[in-house]
């Protein structure tokens, strides 16, 4: 059965949608069946000192078509922000995601918005996923007022405290660390949820990271690091910095599980599996073997240390939007035309964001010295030409 034939049914409704008025049209074009249907990963996963999830997973039509559209959203969002870039209405550091969505999706659709997520550098998609809108998104990577940092974080430093998105760290590897911390205080808290805490093959021989898991090993905390492995740290091929690329298996005492990182089902598994495992038993580790297609930033081409064939050949055998597409149309879940007309609402719904975006005001100056000091406490930066320094005493 078709799309259009699904859509009287009941409703559940992608967060990513909610910041256009064109969304409420767009939401009815997507399927609401939630007949359980299961599906088989595409690839095994496989363990270190830990079970393996099951292969078949649970989903249903709505989910899957849900999957597509915030993919390609995510994809068009990425695609948007690089002519951004190049037009220099985009400045500093940029870091896309375009080919890594499946571990954006899948980790959402196992877990609530109690649960933390900590990330790097690359997050724009993470935190459209927690719930942030696109104006936000181009607004924070514009520099304007209406974007989630206010317009003063840019691309590194996206954050949404209310979804318990704690960043966008520009500091390679030490937002592991922190999502310990968080872990930590959701065991003293005894909330039963858990702590995501996302990093890249390049980040995983930081020496931070082996502290950070050692003390949450020690003490049980229901902590999960992601390693999101697309096989390059900046230039550098995972082999060629890494004598152990098994990432997995890097936690020695602690649990892992090799993740096909392409594949949002088996991301969605694998994640249900570990915060199951994190709540009982403590860490585990969770290597997403994903990959990227753009550079490793804006500065970077990409082609000069990996060829232009490596980078198509993944585009036709693993890409995760063509995945879930192929999936949709085996089940007859939708057809051809109405997966392209999703396609061309996203871009719609892309093109409509920026010129929100562009119309949003830049941060007044006055704004460099505020959110440094929580109110009331430290010092504040005051006269006029900001020199003069007070103290306050809690």
């Amino acid at each position: 059965m078709a799309l259009s034939h699904l859509a009287s049914s009941s409703s559940r409704s992608s967060p990513l949608l909610k910041p256009l008025s064109s969304a409420i049209f767009l939401r009815r074009s997507i399927s609401t069946d939630t007949t359980p249907m299961t599906i088989e990963t595409s690839v095994p996963f496989t363990s270190h000192q830990c079970d393996t999830p099951s292969r078949s997973v649970e989903t249903s039509p709505n989910e899957l078509l849900t999957f597509f559209r915030d993919m390609a959203l995510m994809r068009r969002m990425e695609i948007a922000a690089d002519s951004l870039y190049k037009a220099k209405l985009i400045r500093g550091f940029c870091h896309l995601y375009d080919g890594q969505e499946a571990v954006a999706v899948g980790m959402e659709a196992a877990i609530t918005k109690k649960d933390c997520i900590i990330t790097a550098y690359r997050d724009h998609c993470t935190f459209l996923g927690r719930g942030g809108t696109l104006l936000e998104v181009f607004s924070e990577l514009m520099g304007r007022k209406d974007g989630c940092s206010r317009g003063k974080g840019g691309s590194m430093h996206f954050y949404k405290k209310d979804s318990n998105f704690y960043g966008g760290h520009g500091i390679v590897g030490a937002q592991v660390p922190l999502g310990c911390g968080l872990a930590f205080a959701q065991k003293y808290s005894k909330d039963e949820t858990v702590t995501f805490a996302l990093y890249g093959d390049g980040a995983a021989n930081q020496g931070q990271l082996f502290e950070a898991l050692n003390i949450s090993a020690l003490w049980d905390l229901p902590a999960i690091l992601v390693c999101e492995n697309n096989h390059y740290g900046m230039g550098t091929a995972e082999w060629r910095a890494a004598k152990s690329p098994a990432y997995y298996k890097r936690g020695d005492y602690v649990p892992g599980l090799k993740v096909d990182g392409m594949d949002a089902l088996a991301v969605k598994q694998a994640c249900k599996f570990a915060k199951e495992h994190a709540l009982k038993n403590g860490p585990i580790i969770l290597e997403m073997d994903t990959y990227r297609y753009h550079g490793h930033s804006m500065s970077d081409p990409g082609s000069t240390y990996r060829t232009r064939d490596e980078i198509s050949g993944v585009r036709q055998e693993r890409d995760p939007i063509e995945r879930i597409r192929k999936l949709i149309l085996a089940h007859d879940l939708a057809t051809e035309k109405e997966l392209k007309d999703i396609e061309k609402e996203v871009r719609k719904e892309v093109d409509d964001a920026i010129a929100q975006a562009k119309e949003s005001p830049m941060p007044d100056s006055s704004e460099l010295f505020t959110n440094v000091f929580v109110k009331g406490y430290g010092a504040e930066s005051f006269g006029a030409d900001r020199k003069e320094v007070r103290a306050t005493l809690p």
